[in-house]
């Protein structure tokens, strides 16, 4: 009989979430199975984006005819998910076994588990028809990565700005030093109208120059995937209805013309990474911030972008099959509903703590986090358990990523938050995960950076060149 899927009972079970089974775990599992059985066979995925570029990630799967075989396609199908997700891709190559490759490719079809995740990689995100291509493992093509310079430019006068879903943050900034900053609550998923976007947007930035002499350059952050300065796809605007969605393409391009300097926005996770790696002087950063949703980007060991996604939100984390639901991409266990306030809200119901339903999320989550910083004991579980679930992701995302460093930040790290997350964290990687414990450093920026940190960062994005007086 064909053996399933295994799964791993954790050394630190989450209180609060005891059918809690991380990724890690089951993957590294399934390939002690394959090294045991002496009988592994090769595997490789070829992610394809733009312009050609493609990541190789090589594994190896039990060989068809074996009696684990039934244990395969699991494994295969959360590593393509999870890869999908962090690098991106149109086109992905299934080199190996031809019926993962066949499996893999109705999984992603029109009417197949994953169409969700098919259409926004091809029509919404590359604009091509999403395709799996089935093949031998020699066929998958040779990697062709890319990776540029990002940010870092301190000099002259500028605007930074972060858009979140419960708020929107700006800072005005002199060379390199804020002078301003703020936060303001919005409902931007809430509003139709692309004009209230733009408006709420043109308010802040508006704001930040009252406090400058000049405006030499205006630098933002935002979740979603960002193409020359234009939304492609974002959760922040997912109120606005289709046949309005291309005025919201164009939002970034009529604030820039209505400031006439240089304008960058890119997504909110390479900002997160780019403020650890200049706040810390290192490279090799994970950045990683808890939210409205979960932001992640990365900074390789050269200090530079790669050009992944990093959208670390919709990769699973938990293989539990009765795990939480992603409410937009209707997959479980992804890291989502793990990382940001929609873990808080997963988890304040099972300690007792009935958060009014009127409430905006913003004001949902400040409410609990009230109670955690008068001392609740259920408020304490529900950040153990996310330190917990931190621990186990941050092992998972050492198998995909070069680190050495790994920046947690956000509003869900405020106050004593953060240092109950890193405490799990730390805990479960010193137990569980000791050698990479020894040269994995976890960073939790100061009260005042977590909270505006990535606006700052993001003031540094354009390169003003002549436009600055000397």
């Amino acid at each position: 009989m064909a053996q399933p899927f295994k799964l791993i009972r954790p050394k630190h079970v989450p209180s609060l979430d005891p059918g809690f089974r991380p990724a890690v775990l089951a993957n590294r599992a399934f390939q002690e199975d394959v090294r045991a059985s002496g009988e592994g066979v090769p595997l490789v995925l070829g992610l394809e984006r733009t312009n050609d570029v493609l990541s190789r990630f090589e594994t190896t799967v039990f060989p068809a005819d074996h009696p684990q075989a039934g244990a395969n396609f699991m494994y295969v199908e959360r590593l393509v998910k999870f890869l999908l997700w962090q690098q991106g891709a149109w086109k992905i190559y299934v080199g190996g076994s031809r019926d993962i490759g066949d499996a893999i490719a109705a999984t992603y079809a029109p009417d197949g588990a994953r169409a969700f995740d098919a259409f926004f990689m091809g029509k919404q995100v590359y604009e091509h028809p999403f395709t799996v291509v089935p093949c031998a493992a020699d066929e998958v093509p040779p990697t062709r990565e890319i990776s540029q310079p990002l940010g870092r430019h301190l000099e002259g006068y500028r605007i930074g700005f972060d858009l979140g879903a419960s708020d929107r943050k700006v800072s005005a900034v002199v060379n390199g030093e804020a002078i301003y900053s703020e936060e303001v609550i919005w409902q931007p998923r809430e509003n139709a109208d692309p004009n209230y976007h733009y408006h709420e947007i043109l308010t802040a930035l508006k704001t930040a120059a009252s406090k400058l002499s000049r405006v030499d350059a205006i630098g933002g952050s935002s979740a979603g995937i960002y193409v020359n300065n234009r939304p492609m796809i974002a959760s922040l605007f997912r109120g606005v209805p289709d046949e309005r969605y291309g005025e919201i393409r164009n939002t970034f391009q009529r604030l820039q013309a209505e400031f006439n300097v240089p304008f960058e926005i890119i997504n909110d996770g390479d900002v997160t990474a780019l403020a650890g790696s200049m706040s810390l002087g290192v490279n090799s950063v994970l950045g990683i911030a808890l939210g409205s949703s979960e932001a992640a980007g990365y900074v390789d060991h050269e200090g530079n972008i790669t050009g992944w996604l990093n959208e670390l939100a919709f990769a699973p984390v938990d293989y539990n099959p009765d795990a939480s639901v992603d409410e937009w991409s209707y997959d479980r266990g992804c890291g989502v509903t793990y990382f940001s306030q929609q873990a808080v809200f997963r988890l304040a119901p099972k300690v007792g703590i009935n958060i009014p339903a009127e409430m905006t999320d913003a004001e949902k989550l400040k409410f609990v986090q009230h109670r955690l910083e008068m001392g609740d004991a259920g408020a304490i579980q529900i950040w153990q358990n996310i330190g917990i679930y931190m621990g186990y992701a941050l092992a998972h995302y050492a198998d995909f990523y070069d680190l050495a460093h790994v920046l947690i930040l956000g509003r869900c790290t405020s106050g004593r938050g953060g240092a109950l997350i890193m405490e799990g964290a730390n805990m479960v990687l010193a137990s569980e995960f000791p050698e990479l414990a020894t040269r994995l450093t976890l960073h939790l920026p100061d009260e005042q950076s977590r909270r505006v940190g990535q606006s700052i960062a993001a003031a540094s994005l354009p390169q003003i060149g002549d436009r600055v007086t000397k």
